[in-house]
């Protein structure tokens, strides 16, 4: 089977539904900053009413498996690898 590859916007599309959920507001309120650092990896911060929030790679993982059943449904619990590729920017290969 093919491995699907997740955009950087659906990455960020899944962030701001996961955000959007877990502090009961609307998704078009959150705005995501994907990051990634050479001794930190891959993070992310969330930004609604004047809040920030720095989210990990697990809340990453989390989101990506919450947006692949959800939105794409796929099994969300298929290999997730994030990496960061030099044309796309943060990308998810799953599977």
């Amino acid at each position: 089977m093919a491995k699907l590859i997740l955009p950087e916007q659906d990455i960020i599309n899944a962030l701001c539904v996961y955000i959007a959920r877990k502090k009961q507001i609307k998704p078009e309120e959150v705005e995501i900053e994907l990051m990634y650092d050479d001794d930190y990896g891959f993070s992310a911060e969330a930004y609604w009413s004047d809040r920030k929030q720095v989210l990990v790679m697990a809340n990453i993982i989390e989101a990506i498996r919450l947006w692949l059943e959800e939105y794409l449904n796929q099994d969300p619990y298929s290999g997730i690898e994030l990496v960061l590729d030099d044309q796309e920017g943060i990308i998810a290969h799953i599977g």
